[in-house]
């Protein structure tokens, strides 16, 4: 009699969609302003990522910020709203 094999099912691994937090330009804040409520709000990046972010929202008239999961998308977006920057998510 022929031995039966049993294979185990491989766990399948969900992927959740990343989101986009984005900087939109204003004519309200300054630079200044804009890099240090960047750096308060997402720690993650340095001030050179943060300028970066600032000058490409001021000439393209908007930037992406940061890519992570929607809660935290969710979180810097409002953070950044509650510094009086215009702010959105969008899916990736």
């Amino acid at each position: 009699m022929p031995a039966i094999v049993e294979k185990t099912p491989s766990p399948v691994k969900k992927t959740y969609p990343k989101y986009r937090v984005i900087l939109h330009n204003d004519d309200h804040n300054d630079m200044g302003h804009v890099v240090s409520s960047l750096l308060e709000v997402v720690p993650s990046l340095s001030e050179q990522a943060a300028y970066k972010v600032m000058m490409t929202a001021h000439i393209a008239g908007k930037a992406t910020v940061i890519v992570c999961d929607l809660e935290p998308a969710e979180f810097y977006c409002e953070g950044l709203k509650s510094k009086g920057l215009s702010s959105s998510i969008e899916k990736e």
